[in-house]
Formats: C-alpha cells, structure tokens, sequence
C-alpha cells in the first residue's frame, strides 16, 4: 500500500494466520487454570489493517479480577520463600521459550496492532531481554551490613517483595510493556493480576501460557483481559490486599489511577505521556540526524511514548534537515505489516487516525505547510501516510500534543538557550534527543533539559539494561536497569545490639 493504493495479498499465508490464532488462549488465566468469565461475556479483537475480527476474548468482570487477586494472595508469602535462584531459572527458561516462539509472537503482534513484522520481530527480541535481564538481577537484589555510626550496634538492610501487584500494559507493544512488567516482578518475589489492553490482549495470553511453560506456578501470573478497564483497576485499587500497581498509557488515566491508589496507599509506577523534543544543533551530522530521525519517529509508526514529538532544528540547518528528512519519509511504504514491502503499518484504529488528522489540519490551518502526506490514505484499514510539517509555528497544538502517529513537525532555533527553552516548554518529561557533534554541549544541555532520558546522537534509546521513566507529568518510577528491581521490593531496616558488647 503506498498513500494511494491498497495491495491486499499478504505475505503471510491466510491458514498460517488462522493457525497461530487457534493456539492463544481466549479466557481469563487465573490459579494457573484458563477459565471462562463469570458472566460468560467476551469482545472481540480486530486487525487495525483490514478492521476483520481476529479472535474473540472472555471479559472478565469485577468478581474476576477479585477472583484473580484472590489467587496471588492465596500463594504470595510461599512464593516471596521461593529461592531467588529458582525465580532467576523460570525467567531464563521464559526467555529461551520466546525467543524460539519469535515468529509466532511476531505475527501476533503484526495482526493485532498493526506494526510490520520485521518491526514486531524487535519487539520480540527487546521484550525478550526483560527476562534475560532480570533473570540475572533476581540473585543480585543486595542488602547491606554495617556498623552504625556510634558504634553500638549494627545496622541490617534487607529487601522484600512488595506484594500482589496490578499490571495494567498499554496496546502499542503489547509484548515489551508485558515483560517489562512480569519480568521485575517475578523476580522480587511478587504475585500479579495483569490486565492487558482490549485492544491487543492476544499477546498477553500467549505470553502467559509461555510463562507457564517455563515453569511458572499456578496463582503468580493471573491475566484478565476485559473490555472494561475500570471494572478490573476498581475493585483491586480498593482492596487492602493489593500492593502495587504499575500502569503504561495516558496521562489523563494514569493520574485518576494515582488517586485511587491513594485509599491504600500504594506503591505506584506510572510511565505515562510523552513530548520528545528531537534537537538539531547547527553542528550536527545532517545525514546521521536524519537518519535518528527515523528512528526516533516512526518506530511502531510513531505510536511510542518515546517517539520524537516535536522537530527542534536550528535555523542555519533546517532547510537541509527538512529537505532530506520528507525525502526519506515520502520514501517509506505503507501497507499490511504481513506483506515484505511494508515499512509503516495501520494506526490502532478509526478514532486514532483522526485524532492525527486533526492535529494536522490544525497545524496547516495555523500556517504550517505539507512537506510530505498530511492527507489520510484511502482503502480499508486505519492508515496515516508518513507526513512531515515545515514553519510550524511555536505555539501550535500540534507541539503541545502528543500526537501518537506518523507526524514530524519541523520548527526552528536559534540559539543552545532557545533550544533548551524550547524543550522544557511541555508539560511533560519522558524522553528527548540530540544530535551535535560537541561532547560538551550534551552535558550542558542534558542538566538543562526536564527529561529522564537523553539519546545523544542516537534516535533509539530503549533497554532492558537501562532505567526507563521520565520526570512531570511523563510519571514516577522506572522500569528496566537495577531500578526496575527496586520499584517491586520495599526496605525493611532491622537494629542489632553490638556484638561485642557484655
């Protein structure tokens, strides 16, 4: 599909298709047992490029998810016992199985979000490094020893699981955003409810059982998916039993979330909206910032909280990196992530897609020009031509907004200050990039600039290794590194006489 024309045939065989989708499980996962909803309600899933039904889900219900917490309290305090070494080898062995599943998970993805295969082929290898990752962390969750101060005695510092914990993972990736989650969890020591969104739950449901086929036991991972989100996260938030929630997706939500948690004062991890400013400094590598660009943009076309979001060029360079950046995004083939050609895949749905448009128009509409696309794509599906916006103005919504889709509005700078002005001008603080050939330059501006991450000449930044989150209203807490440990353990302190005292 280019932004004219549809071309159905896949790649990817109609009976292959059919046959993945008959080994995802399609009720609720709860004590280890794949069950109906109680109520016998389900809602269906489709696939953002052709709008056809996939599969059809169980939708739990409120007694369900109380059912699912049920099961991870029941079996909370034996398993925060279980050896860390037993919790590290179920999450290798998680590891071993979804790398070898690669392809299945791959084609799930492509069929129910939409990204291309060779896209969802990375996620499979980015998510599969959370349980590599903290396979390894699970045996290296250290406390400390030590001589208080005065002498007297000794101070002991050790780490425990936080408790049941609620997960609750966004659609754009449907597999990373699971194990990032699980992952540090399982390792600490935790139970979980996980609640996938409705929109892209048949990752989640493979996942699970994969998890089970490492080795996980019954009650540790239960999965809800449902069409209610508020009909899981309400009931849990309000039971005393619950410790923890860690929730990816809109700030909006994420804020009503934080203040249910307040009634029993849980722990909270919340990766929430994004802004990412993308900084041409005069003295950058056109061609390697353009291609970061790329990068930064139209991963999961440009469906990312980390996606770069506002185009920040300085005025000596923005007419090349503009010309260069459009040519290489008018270059790029739309279509079905089945078919080989297919380099940008269909938005998740009819209200994201116009959601885009309108913040397009507005921009066009307040001065801004079409370098390249900015009109939707015709055909079945919900597809966005890769769009570039040259003289946008600096107080358009469209530099304001998180606009989630295959957008790139260019404005420009004039000084390192206006930049940096620039940037923190958003309510937001998740990720950002920079592109200048000055090692100093990075360092100032990196102190100067709201964000809780920072890509210096590189347009992707994520890793299991490294700790993701940002700063205002992007959220609190990170996930990944050893601070995604930390986020599922709490500190207990314990005061010991001094052994050498009478």
């Amino acid at each position: 599909m280019t932004a004219s024309a549809f071309s159905p045939a896949p790649a990817v065989s109609a009976a292959r298709e059919a046959e993945l989708l008959a080994t995802v499980p399609t009720g609720l996962l709860i004590a280890g047992r794949w069950r109906d909803a109680s109520d016998g309600g389900t809602f269906n899933v489709h696939d953002p490029a052709t709008g056809a039904m996939l599969a059809t889900l169980a939708s739990a219900t409120s007694e369900d998810a109380v059912a699912a917490l049920d099961a991870a309290d029941a079996v909370q305090a034996s398993w925060a016992r279980t050896a860390p070494r037993r919790r590290s080898e179920i999450l290798r062995r998680a590891f071993d199985l979804v790398t070898e599943r690669t392809e299945d998970f791959a084609l799930l993805m492509t069929l129910e979000m939409g990204k291309p295969l060779a896209e969802a082929r990375g996620e499979v290898k980015y998510g599969a490094e959370f349980l590599r990752w903290f396979s390894e962390e699970a045996v290296r969750d250290y406390g400390r020893y030590l001589p208080a101060p005065e002498g007297t005695n000794r101070i002991l510092v050790q780490h425990k699981p936080v408790g049941p914990c609620l997960l609750i993972t966004p659609w754009n990736f449907p597999l990373a955003m699971a194990t990032r989650k699980v992952a540090p969890a399982v390792a600490a020591g935790c139970t979980m409810v996980l609640k996938p969104a409705k929109l892209t739950p048949l990752t989640a449901q493979l996942f699970a059982q994969t998890m089970l086929d490492a080795g996980l036991p019954a009650g540790v991972l239960n999965v809800v998916p449902s069409s209610s989100a508020s009909g899981i996260s309400g009931p849990l938030l309000g039971d005393a039993r619950l410790r923890k929630i860690s929730f990816t997706g809109s700030t909006l939500v994420g804020k009503r979330l934080m203040a249910e948690a307040t009634q029993n004062v849980l722990r909270t991890s919340m990766e929430l909206g994004g802004n990412a400013p993308f900084i041409v400094f005069e003295d950058a590598d056109i061609d390697k910032a353009v291609e970061g660009a790329m990068a930064a943009k139209m991963r999961n076309m440009g469906e990312a909280c980390t996606a770069a979001n506002r185009f920040l060029v300085h005025e000596a360079v923005a007419q090349e990196f503009t010309r260069k950046f459009a040519h290489a995004m008018g270059a790029l083939t739309t279509g079905r992530g089945t078919e080989p050609a297919t380099q940008v895949g269909p938005l998740i749905d009819s209200d994201a897609r116009a959601d885009v448009h309108q913040l397009v128009t507005a921009a066009i509409d307040a001065g801004a020009v079409a370098i390249t696309g900015g009109t939707p794509v015709d055909g079945p599906g919900y597809f966005y031509p890769p769009t570039v916006l040259g003289n946008v103005p600096n107080d358009a919504a469209i530099l304001r907004e998180e606009i989630f889709g295959p957008v790139a509005p260019v404005t420009t700078f004039s000084s390192e200050e206006d930049a940096i002005r620039l940037a923190n001008n958003s309510e937001y603080g998740l990720a950002s990039y920079l592109y200048s050939r000055d090692l100093n330059r990075l360092l100032r501006v990196a102190e100067q600039i709201e964000f809780g991450m920072v890509g210096f000449n590189a347009g992707v930044i994520s890793n299991a290794a490294a700790p993701f989150g940002g700063v205002k209203h992007s959220g609190l807490g990170r996930e990944g590194g050893a601070e995604g440990l930390a986020e599922y353990t709490t500190t207990q302190y314990i005061g010991i006489t001094d052994p050498y005292s009478a």
